[in-house]
């Protein structure tokens, strides 16, 4: 594996491609949401396509992130600051009743307020990533758990370093994970405190 490529491993990629292959566990054909499209969110989004999602919805602020986003996996898009309803609303009309799965990436309350309360009655998982500001708080109606919604959360997309990052290098050898798509430049080391 070339090192100058796989070192991108070492964070953002495995935590939200983790995130999604391994915590929300989107089954095929599955719809997933995908809060926040920067490294982690499009890592999150490419776990989504690897698993076999079917739609793959981002959310983010900034419109200027999408079209990248499809090179992800992500086929539509939503952004918060076109609507007069709550995003989650907006997703439970898109995907009648609520999206399967959802990757919160941004470390926002309110998104991932909005990650969990997106999902489906029944069988919706949440996954949080991002981390929150120390005084946040996570507010929200007990019959979003009672109706047999789950939230989970996560560490490096709970993938263990030593054991479980060769397995990551053999996604990427195997050409079902596409590396060469995260990076944008490339600087000597010389030139760190400039990148």
């Amino acid at each position: 594996a070339p090192l100058d490529k796989v070192c991108i491993l070492s964070c953002g990629i495995s935590t939200g491609l983790g995130a999604s292959i391994n915590v929300a566990k989107p089954p095929k054909g599955s719809t997933v949401a995908v809060f926040g499209l920067g490294a982690v969110g499009l890592a999150a989004a490419e776990g989504a396509r690897i698993a076999g999602a079917s739609r793959i919805i981002g959310v983010d602020l900034n419109p200027s992130r999408f079209e990248e986003a499809r090179k992800f996996g992500c086929t539509e898009f939503v952004n918060p600051k076109d609507h007069i309803k709550p995003v989650q609303e907006v997703l439970a009309e898109m995907t009648n009743g609520g999206v399967d799965r959802s990757v919160e990436c941004t470390g926002n309350i309110n998104a991932m307020i909005q990650a969990f309360e997106c999902v489906h009655d029944g069988w919706g998982v949440a996954v949080l990533v991002g981390v929150p500001h120390k005084d946040a708080e996570f507010k929200t109606h007990p019959m979003n758990f009672l109706n047999e919604r789950t939230l989970k959360g996560t560490f490096f997309g709970n993938y263990k370093p030593r054991t479980d990052l060769p397995n990551v290098v053999e996604l990427y050898m195997k050409k079902e994970l596409e590396v060469e798509k995260f990076i944008t430049h490339s600087v000597p080391f010389a030139e760190i405190n400039k990148a």
